[in-house]
């Protein structure tokens, strides 16, 4: 496993940059008056919105970690609609997107509460089809479950990038998963007095605390790269004691995401969500983490990082 993950991490890193060097590229160019026409497609400069390259990649993330997913609904003995899942969750990630810049609140609001009730209804109207009625609450719950879990959720990635630049969500992502490896790192080595031996085993509170250390150590460097780099706005304008206490609160929320997903993984009897990606287990596997940091770290930078 240790190979495999070696071998596959560079390749992850190398796509994430890509994605978000492009999604930050994209942002300066300007739309073309055939398509300036839909709202949500541009700002109000005529230039692409932000965060379109992260919600083209971020598609296929999310169906695939909606199929793990069903799978363990599935596992667990809920009759849920593979199908109506995926729907749900890449209807949930849309939404966030498909908001035009310029829209005022009540209207957004109206937006995802009408998706949402959409996805709803199909759920429902799909599982009865055959006239069966068994397991229909179930089914529908299991469909709105993956619309706010792995859309919505996921979707606050595309919230920041809207009021930051694509290094700012770098920087979530690179916060979260450097407690994943400080934790690992320092379990391994001093581990001894177990989190929740119940749910998760591997787990250990020097190992979170290790997780704690590095994910403070790596916000802090990460806005003071972004001061060197970009100046005292938005990100850089945050002081370094509160970067420490943001990367010690995403470290928190990144490891009860994967606490999280434990949970549903022990439900239905499986160790990982998947073998989608060698090394890791599935897709959900490696977002569960990031699926709870990314509203934490949304309303974080809200309060302390203006645009």
């Amino acid at each position: 496993m240790l190979k495999y993950r070696l071998l596959l991490s560079p390749a992850l890193i190398l796509l994430l940059i890509a994605t978000l060097w492009g999604d930050q590229w994209l942002d300066h160019i300007p739309v073309p008056p055939g398509a300036a026409r839909f709202q949500w497609l541009s700002t109000t400069d005529g230039t692409f919105p932000p965060g379109l390259i992260i919600l083209l990649v971020g598609i296929p993330l999310v169906a695939l970690a909606a199929r793990e997913l069903g799978a363990m609904f599935h596992a667990g003995g809920v009759d849920a609609s593979r199908r109506w899942m995926t729907i749900a969750a890449v209807a949930g990630l849309v939404v966030f997107a498909a908001v035009p810049l310029k829209t005022n609140p009540l209207t957004a609001v109206a937006l995802v509460a009408t998706v949402g009730t959409v996805v709803l209804v199909g759920a429902l109207a799909w599982h009865v089809r055959d006239k069966n009625m068994t397991g229909a609450t179930a089914a529908v719950g299991a469909a709105m479950f993956a619309f706010v879990y792995l859309g919505l959720m996921f979707g606050f990635l595309l919230a920041i990038r809207r009021e930051h630049s694509a290094w700012a969500v770098a920087g979530v992502m690179l916060v979260t998963k450097s407690c994943d490896i400080g934790a690992y790192c320092t379990g391994r080595a001093i581990g001894k007095h177990k989190l929740i031996p119940w749910l998760s085993p591997g787990k250990t509170w020097e190992g979170l605390f290790g997780g704690m250390a590095l994910a403070a150590g790596v916000a802090v460097g990460a806005v003071a790269l972004h001061r060197a780099t970009l100046g005292t706005v938005g990100v850089g304008a945050i002081p370094m004691w509160i970067a420490a206490l943001f990367g010690v609160i995403l470290a928190v929320a990144g490891q009860a995401g994967d606490l999280l997903e434990s949970v549903f993984k022990r439900d239905a009897g499986l160790k990982d969500s998947g073998r989608s990606i060698p090394g890791f287990g599935g897709v959900l596997d490696v977002l569960d983490s990031l699926l709870l940091t990314a509203p934490v770290a949304f309303w974080l930078l809200s309060a302390w990082a203006a645009p």
